[in-house]
Parts: structure tokens; sequence; C-alpha cells
């Protein structure tokens, strides 16, 4: 079929930018569906929900702390001196028509965002999404939430209200526990002894500017990578390393993903309408001399302040400086541990396996037991720290002792996440044993037979062609063998302790795991499911097959 002509002004544009068969070309590329894809989609429309919203709330928030004397609708602040950022806050929630709404709804958009980015990354580490040629994707990933959840708790403290003036005093105090360079980072944030008369300003130039921009400009590359790379799909009919089964860009994702944003917004509009959050007029303005009780961070902080609130009192005097030990570990040793190991974990993996192939087939979690095992115990590990963030309001509201909880979490802390990789390791490997079964036998139908012998046993039906190819779609694994010690002229190997180390790791990863049937292996069971005069034609069994 020629090519439809295109309007005379797009015909005029094409000729000199040249991007009518770029295009085209993109418009058409195939992408898989499956519902856990859209958790990206929902992470990418609340950011684009939270830069609209944010426009519209730039235009009468004022970011000083410039002191003002309250006269507007509350009448419970009236007359109360506090900064212009408060007071426009308050003018935006009570005097701007519609000014509330956009505040609620951006406030929860930021809960949204940070929310599905994480379990985005989720999804893409129990399935392998990570692995060669996304390792790049996935560090893009690590930084895009790490600056997500930056710039919440920057946006969460430009109303300095007693609430974020609180989280704000807490920040200060970590900063201030570096070493050495603890007091000038902290008069370079806020511009002087806390407050100071500066850190509104600055805080809103990089909420609104610096941030933002950065993380647009990830996301962009985020999605060219995508492209670039093709989607991954999850195993199936049809599916290969090689293709991608799905739909086309245009029309039909076009559509769905118009559809979608509208339904992500319309979501948070209804929260923002009927779920209140962040009332500042309840809080008052920030004094330093106060500090709200039972005050808790947005739930995406809630991790660091539980680690704080979990470490000991613990100091040290060296050369004349203080080393305060319960607030530089859980806050500035543990956090760069914690997620450095998570942005490193492709080529961690990449190391123990030997798998440097590339790959856009996903894999099922029970497939990777070791992987889902590890996953599991960093959202045991974080999940602790997590709760701990609130021991004051668990002790309070159920009646228990706040030294009970904290020891409870410590506890917790170490053999919580190693009891979950063990429990999350035997289930998965449980999982992969019950796929074998049923490729091997079939499905269970709870008849009982007689055989002519007087042997009772259970028929089976075969499993269907379509679930048989998914289940043996994934890869037979196997460890690293260790190296010889020496080369073929007896001359000792090189790194010899490393690859002993490697191959170690090697196998734990892959211990115990279940290989899926070989060839002769279904076609003996294959052979074996209707034996000739037990059972007639059609019954199956105990060893039906696929």
């Amino acid at each position: 079929m020629a090519d439809r002509q295109l309007p005379a002004a797009v015909q005029w544009a094409d000729d000199r930018v040249g991007i009518a068969k770029l295009g085209r070309k993109n418009l058409r590329k195939v992408f898989p569906d499956h519902w856990s894809f859209m958790l990206g989609e929902i992470a990418l429309y609340s950011f684009v929900i939270l830069i609209l919203t944010g426009v519209f709330l730039t235009l009468w928030f004022k970011p000083s702390m410039g002191e003002v004397e309250y006269q507007g609708s509350y009448s419970l602040l009236k007359g109360l001196h506090m900064s212009e950022a408060y007071e426009s806050t308050l003018r935006i929630s009570f005097d701007i028509r519609g000014g509330l709404l956009m505040r609620q709804i951006h406030h929860w958009a930021a809960v949204l965002f940070v929310a599905a980015m994480s379990v985005h990354l989720l999804r893409i580490f129990f399935t392998g999404a990570f692995r060669k040629p996304r390792e790049l994707n996935w560090l893009i990933g690590i930084v895009m939430l790490f600056l997500g959840i930056i710039e919440g708790f920057i946006g969460y403290g430009l109303p300095d209200d007693l609430l974020s003036g609180t989280g704000l005093r807490i920040t200060e105090g970590l900063v201030l526990a570096a070493p050495v360079v603890g007091t000038y980072l902290s008069f370079f944030i806020f511009g002087g002894e806390f407050p100071g008369d500066e850190f509104v300003s600055r805080f809103y130039t990089v909420h609104v500017l610096l941030i933002p921009g950065i993380l647009l400009g990830l996301i962009t590359v985020h999605l060219i990578l995508v492209i670039y790379h093709k989607h991954t799909q999850f195993p199936g009919p049809g599916r290969t390393e090689k293709n991608v089964v799905g739909y086309p860009l245009m029309p039909v994702y076009i559509a769905k993903a118009g559809g979608f944003f509208f339904v992500v917004f319309g979501v948070l509009a209804m929260m923002g309408a009927l779920l209140q959050i962040n009332p500042v007029w309840l809080y008052g303005p920030y004094n330093p001399a106060e500090v709200t009780a039972g005050s808790q961070p947005d739930w995406y902080m809630a991790w660091l302040d539980g680690a704080v609130r979990l470490m000991p009192g613990v100091e040290s005097h060296f050369l004349g400086v203080t080393i305060s030990w319960n607030v530089v570990v859980p806050a500035l040793l543990m956090p760069p541990l914690f997620i450095g190991f998570v942005a490193l974990y492709p080529f961690l993996e990449q190391f123990v396996t030997g798998d440097k192939r590339e790959h856009h087939l996903l894999d099922r979690p029970r497939d990777v037991p070791t992987r889902t095992g590890i996953g599991v115990a960093v959202i045991t590990f974080y999940g602790v720290l997590w709760l701990n963030s609130g021991n004051d309001l668990v002790a309070t509201n159920f009646h228990l002792s706040i030294n009970a909880i904290t020891w409870v979490c410590r506890v917790l802390i170490i053999a919580g996440p190693v009891i979950a990789f063990w429990i999350t390791r035997r289930i998965a490997i449980s999982l992969q044993r019950a796929d074998r079964e049923r490729l091997l036998h079939g499905l269970e139908t709870g008849v009982i037979v007689r055989l002519p012998s007087g042997e009772y046993v259970e028929r089976h039906a075969p499993i269907s062609k379509y679930e048989a190819y998914t289940l043996t779609a994934r890869e037979r694994r196997t460890p690293i063998e260790p190296a010889p010690a020496t080369d073929s002229n007896g001359i000792p190997a090189p790194r010899r302790r490393r690859e002993r180390i490697r191959a170690w790791l090697s196998s734990f990863y892959y211990s115990d795991d279940i290989q899926k049937p070989t060839s002769t292996e279904l076609e003996t069971a294959s052979r074996h499911s209707e034996p000739a005069g037990r059972l007639g034609p059609g019954t199956g069994g105990p060893d039906s097959s696929a």
C-alpha cells in the first residue's frame, strides 16, 4: 500500500526535519501485555500530575522566611506571627479556589509516585528484568527512586509548619553527626544556624527546578532505553529471546495509555477531595522550642527514622572529636550500604552465576529461589525499620513497653531477613517441585480407578500444551565449577582464591534447585501415561504427563 499523503503543513515540516519515517517505525513498535507492566506507567503518570499541580501551587506559594502576621480565613491562627511560606500555604488551603484540592492531589501524587517506583523496582528485581543489557536502566531507576524520595522530603519541608520543622530538625542532627564536614554542610543547607533564613528559598529552587529537571531527563533516557532494548516479556507460547509478542504502540497502547492516565488522575483527584493529608493548619507554624507529639515522616522516610530509633546510644571520642555512632551508623553508613547493595545487585549476580548473556524473557520468581529469597530478606529488613519508626505509637495504642518493642525490632533486624530468606527459598523450591510433577504426571483429577491387578490409582489429566510450554521455557542452571589449581604447564592459576569463593557462591546460589525435566524424562512420562490394557484408552494413569 502506498504511503498516505501527509497534509501540506506537515509535509513541509517533515521535508526539513525528517521525523515521519522515524515516527512511523516507532509508533508501530510492539509491546507485550501484562498487568505488572502498568506499575511503571503509574509512576510516570504520577510524575506528570505532580508537574501539573506543582505549577498551580507555585503561582501562590511564597518561598520566604520573612515574618508576617496572619490575617487570613483560618480564625484559629489569626494574629499569629509566622513565615511567609507558612502563611502562603494557609492562603492556598483556605483562600484560593481549588487550592486545598490541588495541595492534596499534589501530596497524594508524591506518595503514589514513590510507591509506584518502589513496587515497579520489586517487579523488575523478582523477574530478573535487570539482567544484561538492562543494567544501566536498573541504575537509572535506583537514582530516580532516590531522587524521588529526596524530592518528596524537600517538598514536605517547604510549608514551614511545626511537623515539617520537626523533621528538618532531625535532618539537621543527622547532618551534624558527619565527622569534620557536618557543621559546614549544615550551614550550607540552612544558611546559618538552624533553622536559618535561607532554607525555604534554597529548598524551593531544588524542589521545583533542579530535581524535577534531573528526573525528567532520567525518565526520558529510561524510556528511550526501554524502546531500544525492546520490552521484556514473560515466557509463553511463541515468545523467545529474539521476538516480542504483543500489540503495537499505535493505536492500541496509545489508547490504553491515554485512558489509564485519566484513571490515575481520577483516583488521585478523588483521594485529594475525600482523604485529608498533611493538614498544616492543625500543626501551626514552626517554632524551634516546640515539638509535635507523635510526629511521623511520610512513609518513604520512615525506614531511616526507624533505623535511628533502633540504634543504641554509643559515642566515641577521638582526637577531640566526638563521634555519635547512634546517629552515624543508622543515618550515614547504613543507607549508602543498603542502597549500594540494591544498586549493584545485577553485577553481583552476574559475577556469581557467570551469566553474561542477553535476556529478554523474564523469570518467574519461583524459578530463581535464591534471588527471590534475597528480595524478601531485603523487604523484611526494610519492613522492620519501617515498623520501628512508629514504636511510640505502637506502644501507646497497644499499651506495650516501648523498650520491649525496640528490643524485639533489634532482634528482628538481624534474625528476620535470615528467616525470611530461608522460608521464601524453601517455598520457591517447593513450587518448582510441584511444577515438575505437573509436567511429568499431569493434574490430579480426584477420580480413583481400580486396575485389573486390584491396585487402586488416581487418574491424572494432562496439562495443556500452553501451560507445558510456559513451565519448560526456563533454562537449566548449573553452578560454576571451580577452576583447576594449575594450568597445563603446572603453573598455579592466578586469582585462585577469588575463583574458589565464586564457585562456592555459585553452588550456594543454585543449591537445591529443582531442574526442569529433560526431553527424555518427558518422553518416558508420555509413554507411561496410558499403559496398554491397564486403564483403557483415554483414561490416563498415575504417570500421565503434559
